[in-house]
């Protein structure tokens, strides 16, 4: 079966950096694209970023823009967020998702459970 597991979430504080990491199994991976997405206490699920399936086109949300990288390796089937100069709006669960390049959640067929992300001021 289908399997995201993400990674690499803690408590941080501001500015700092993070690493979130997402293995797949159980699909094609490197035919897929991915995305990640995040959800902060009371909100909805917004979008973060996303890259297409062989890592040359990254998209990303006017609050990632500048400050994080996503990226993938496809021979390991891992797929990255680089989170710099963390601010305490960052603070969320992100997910990881696998579907169609887009923005939108409804095109993501399989998800990850989640990696608790929070930043102290």
């Amino acid at each position: 079966q289908v399997q995201l597991v993400e990674s690499g979430g803690g408590l941080v504080q501001a500015g700092a950096s993070l690493r979130l990491s997402c293995a797949a199994s159980g699909l094609p991976f490197s035919s897929k694209a991915m995305g990640w997405f995040r959800q902060a206490p009371g909100k909805g699920r917004d979008f973060v970023a996303a890259i297409n399936y062989d890592g040359s086109i990254p998209s990303y949300s006017k609050s990632a823009q500048d400050r994080f990288t996503v990226s993938r390796d496809n021979a390991k089937n891992i797929l990255y967020l680089e989170m710099n100069s963390l601010k305490p709006d960052d603070t969320a669960v992100y997910y990881c998702a696998s579907g169609s390049m887009s923005d939108l959640e409804q095109r993501y067929q399989y998800w990850g459970q989640g990696t608790q992300v929070t930043v102290s001021s």
